[in-house]
């Protein structure tokens, strides 16, 4: 009976498995299902704001899915053609050409590679997030501005600057023109429904928003049979080519080494930049396997570097597909995975299917894209709580529309450096003695001195000081304890001279606070010996050094130049 019961019940073992696998399998392929939705209308809307065939887009998201989605790094983080990179791929096409983009996205996808294999994936999380934000509010504003324009199909006048200054012109152009308004109308719609779209829950669970937006405005012009621009198609086969060995060259061509440099560069950081953000933000939303940053950032390289041998878009982590993922129940990577074999399936199928989309409608989802990368919600309470990073994030976003990406971002990163070496360069200086009387006293202490702090602002006297915050628990002048009945008399040495200051310098002295330390030091009385402790200081910079000595030897001549300081400063 005994090994009938074992027996019976190693039976039942293997069909628990199987029904876990089974749920899980079936929760993969309902996500994959909606992601796909999601990912088709941005990875043709994307290639075509990056002045690219829209094939490429469908390329990027293929390799995305099948390839790096196979990789590990994070388990459920969904790759493919992102907005954020749109500007600088359309300013790379129309400097380099589109044969030369591949080269540019092989090379970027060698460096995460490279940087992955090093180990720097976990870095890339130091990055200023005042930075990053400005990065993405500034692609946002770019986008948005270019996308109006194929809003009412119209080509937009050039960069940024160019685009925001064209758009007086555009709305008196759009208002005298029947298709053009027909076209803006097509988009607004678009917007809308995107909008409102998330609101019905229930249904936005089962039909992405996108989908439903970009359908819907394509069912409209074509039934009412709106004279409005829609995708060129070429196929996809057509569309895929491999850089060569000319499209390398152009690269290495006189005046163009900077800007391919700068451009390989800003592909490189901002593409791994925000697919580990992406990442870091996703691990939020499920309680599965953490994301392993360096692998991460080798999975995008390796897709990167395929993308490039196919000449397709660059490759980031999407937040947007990547939530979708996570919210329709993802349980595996198998989800991403099927979303690529989803696309290439469209691909080859049904090519024809997006030569019916308008282009106003895929205007429409980028720009309501772009308008969820600016910080509209979290800018009051940074503003409020940390001004100084809210003008960083302003002065990133402006410079990236007034120049570009990477001019951009590098101001970013400059400005949060120096805002972070401002704020942690503080330096309070404890003069002790300052108020000693010319005549001569019995025993006692100094009743305090002064102490000043640069950068935190205000004066306070020792004597108000809590022993236990002095150094060794000793008095202000550094003699012992004074006992709780102890009387706080003044003294001197015995002479009728009065002893000399004490300033003791603490925290961090560099160059950025110098001019407010010398003024503090330059106040004290010129008649006074004065005595520099420098030991409590954790940092001095040459600049600082430098300063407070030639200061040390100024004060060690009396006013008539003659030598009167004895007692040397102490070195930190």
């Amino acid at each position: 009976m005994r090994k009938f019961r074992v027996a019976r019940q190693r039976s039942f073992r293997p069909s628990i498995p199987s029904r876990q696998a089974l749920s899980v399998w079936r929760a993969d392929v309902t996500a994959s299902l909606v992601v796909f939705l999601v990912a088709v209308p941005l990875c043709v809307g994307v290639a075509v704001a990056s002045g690219v065939p829209a094939e490429l887009g469908l390329v990027t998201g293929i390799v995305g899915g099948l390839l790096t989605g196979l990789l590990p790094g994070s388990s459920l983080q969904v790759s493919g053609p992102a907005a954020g990179l749109t500007v600088l791929v359309y300013e790379a096409v129309q400097e380099y050409g589109l044969g030369t983009l591949g080269a540019l996205v092989l090379i970027a996808g060698v460096l995460q590679l490279a940087m992955g294999a090093l180990r720097l994936g976990r870095w890339f999380r130091a990055i200023s997030v005042a930075v990053v934000q400005g990065m993405l509010a500034g692609i946002g504003l770019v986008l948005i501005a270019g996308q109006l324009y194929a809003l009412a199909d119209a080509k937009a006048p050039g960069g940024g600057p160019a685009n925001l200054g064209g758009l007086p012109k555009l709305a008196a152009d759009t208002a005298g023109s029947g298709a053009s308004l027909a076209a803006l109308a097509v988009g607004a719609g678009t917007i809308v429904l995107l909008v409102l779209w998330p609101k019905w829950r229930r249904a936005a669970r089962v039909v992405p928003a996108p989908l439903v937006a970009v359908a819907l405005a394509t069912a409209v012009v074509w039934m009412l049979e709106l004279p409005v621009a829609r995708v060129e198609v070429a196929g996809l086969l057509e569309v895929v080519q491999p850089p060569g060995g000319a499209d390398f060259l152009r690269l290495t061509e006189a005046g163009a080494v900077a800007g391919a440099l700068g451009t390989v560069l800003a592909f490189t950081l901002i593409a791994s930049a925000e697919s580990l953000f992406s990442a870091a933000a996703v691990d939020r939303l499920h309680d599965g396997p953490r994301t392993d940053y360096d692998r991460e950032l080798m999975a995008q390289g390796a897709g990167n570097t395929v993308c490039g041998l196919l000449g397709a878009l660059p490759m980031t982590a999407v937040i947007v597909r990547s939530a979708a993922n996570v919210h329709a129940g993802a349980r595996t990577k198998a989800s991403r995975v099927l979303h690529g074999a989803w696309l290439l399936l469209f691909a080859v199928a049904f090519p024809a299917a997006l030569g019916v989309v308008p282009l106003a409608a895929l205007a429409g989802v980028l720009v309501h894209a772009g308008g969820k990368l600016l910080p509209v919600k979290q800018w009051r309470p940074l503003w409020r709580e940390h001004r100084g990073e809210a003008v960083v994030l302003a002065a990133t976003a402006v410079a990236i529309v007034a120049t570009n990406m990477f001019e951009g971002v590098l101001l970013g990163l400059l400005m949060a450096v120096a805002k972070s070496a401002w704020e942690t360069s503080h330096v309070h200086l404890e003069i002790v003695g300052l108020d000693e009387p010319a005549a001569p006293a019995t025993g006692g202490d100094t009743a305090g001195g002064v102490a000043a702090g640069l950068g935190t602002g205000g004066l306070r006297t020792d004597g108000d000081r809590p022993d236990g915050d002095r150094p060794d628990g000793d008095r202000p002048d550094g003699h012992g304890t004074r006992g709780p009945d102890e009387p706080a008399t003044r003294r001197t040495d015995g002479s009728g001279a009065r002893r000399p200051i004490l300033v003791r310098a603490l925290g961090h002295a560099t160059f950025l606070r110098l001019p407010k330390l010398l003024d503090q030091l330059e106040a004290l009385p010129k008649d006074r010996e004065i005595q520099l402790d420098l030991s409590g200081l954790r940092h001095l910079d040459h600049a600082c050094a430098a300063a407070l000595g030639n200061w040390e030897e100024q004060q060690r001549r009396g006013p008539d130049g003659t030598t009167r300081q004895k007692t040397p400063s102490i070195a930190p």
